[in-house]
């Protein structure tokens, strides 16, 4: 198996195992899925971070607000590696509550990730709603 078999083995089961448990509430595998060395940049959705500590604030911070996950599914748009680096474009499809309301949205999620040496961690992560297209209510966590 090559680098990149190697990488999308660990994003498809590590990675993704690690998102799912993240909108039932639960940060700690999505933690274990991030370098602890700078740089580490964060560009969410909802909330920002620079650095390793400010990234593992806004997890336990979104955790907080998750709840009752029903689906957490992503569809690759296009992945590769090089070296030790690796990037994914994908489209993030979620159903789970947030403040206790049921919630379904999408996210265009483009992510870094380098190899360290106990595997692979993210290191930099732009998700964003895009464009309205009427399929999903793309808010966060907005008052109504």
């Amino acid at each position: 198996m090559g680098d990149r078999e190697d990488f999308l083995g660990w994003f498809r089961t590590t990675w993704q195992r690690a998102e799912t448990a993240l909108h039932d509430g639960d940060a700690g595998p999505r933690d274990r899925t991030w370098s602890r060395r700078a740089p580490v940049t964060l560009f969410g959705a909802w909330m920002e971070a620079d650095g390793p500590d400010e990234a593992r604030a806004v997890f336990a911070r979104l955790a907080e607000g998750f709840s009752h996950a029903r689906s957490a599914a992503v569809e690759l748009v296009a992945a590769d590696v090089s070296g030790d680096l690796a990037y994914t474009v994908h489209r993030e499809v979620t159903s789970t509550s947030v403040d206790g309301r049921p919630r379904d949205y999408v996210l265009r999620v483009t992510q870094v990730y380098r190899r360290e040496d106990d595997g692979w961690k993210v290191v930099h992560r732009h998700a964003d709603g895009g464009p309205d297209d009427g399929q999903a209510d793309r808010s966060l966590f907005s008052t109504p």
